[in-house]
């Protein structure tokens, strides 16, 4: 099975060549990458050049910026059987292809994969959500996030399968494009599994310690993507309605308050006010 890798990038250089590194040492071989180069200033092009005769590498370049609208692209392009969204500042461990190929070879109804997202270190898990456990997970207690998401396209509702322009870095709102995107293929039907032994390494930067304006930004996305499946009547999402923009959010406060985290606490504050933000801005 050929995996094709859609990776959009706008700003990065040196994180995309750590990730480029990580391609070489793969211990699967049928993959191609597809760059998809949201530059204006040729600042990848000679990495690019680098790679250009030990990677099967598409360098594409465009005259638009946005993530979701660059995976599309992206997508349109791809010749695998697997599709994945890697992100520039991302690391593969060696195995991370062939193990992913072989869940999909031995799971024969697998539709979409997610796997462990850790923060450059073997135990310490990064973004997203993860857990020890490997399980099967439906739209209830979706798993990962984007770029730790690989799906098998004669396997996913083809209909479903693009990126919502709304979302994402550089869109009207700035994260949970994953997450939309995994809800609606899930919704139709789409086979879930994750498991936490296949990793894939990223800086953590979801923890409080890092400021309140990034979870600001990207909490807006949240809440945006859970008005738009309220606004089809979707009675499932009302969960994460009570989860994601009420409980989760109280509970965190509240935490933080009784282990004096000041940090902590104005971290959880701006979350709940992104959310709440995107939900009351979303299909204005």
């Amino acid at each position: 099975m050929k995996v094709s890798l859609v990776l959009a990038t706008l700003g990065r250089d040196l994180e995309l060549l750590d990730f480029l590194k990580s391609l070489l040492f793969q211990s699967y071989r049928n993959f191609e990458l597809i760059v998809i180069d949201q530059n204006k200033d040729g600042k990848i092009d000679n990495i690019m050049q680098m790679f250009a005769k030990s990677l099967d590498l598409k360098h594409v370049k465009v005259d638009f910026v946005g993530n979701a609208r660059a995976r599309d692209h992206g997508i349109g392009l791809a010749r695998g059987q697997i599709v994945a969204f890697p992100d520039d500042d991302c690391v593969y461990d060696k195995d991370v292809l062939r193990k992913v190929v072989r869940e999909f070879v031995n799971r024969q109804k697998l539709s979409i994969l997610v796997v462990g997202s850790y923060d450059f270190s073997d135990t310490r898990f990064s973004i997203g959500v993860n857990s020890r456990r490997a399980r099967y997970f439906s739209r209830l207690n979706m798993m990962g996030v984007e770029f730790t998401q690989f799906f098998a396209l004669d396997r996913v509702d083809r209909q479903q399968f693009h990126l919502d322009h709304d979302f994402g870095i550089g869109s009207k709102y700035a994260g949970a494009e994953g997450f939309e995107l995994l809800y609606r293929l899930l919704r139709a039907g789409g086979k879930a599994f994750y498991t936490p032994r296949i990793k894939i390494y990223h800086a953590d930067k979801d923890h409080y310690t890092l400021g309140t304006a990034r979870m600001l930004k990207y909490s807006t996305g949240i809440g945006a993507y859970i008005r738009k499946f309220a606004n089809e009547h979707d009675l499932f999402i009302t969960y994460y309605i009570l989860r994601k923009m009420l409980v989760a959010p109280v509970l965190k406060m509240t935490l933080a308050l009784l282990t004096l985290n000041p940090g902590k606490l104005s971290y959880s504050f701006y979350n709940l006010i992104g959310i709440w933000r995107g939900f009351m801005a979303y299909g204005r």
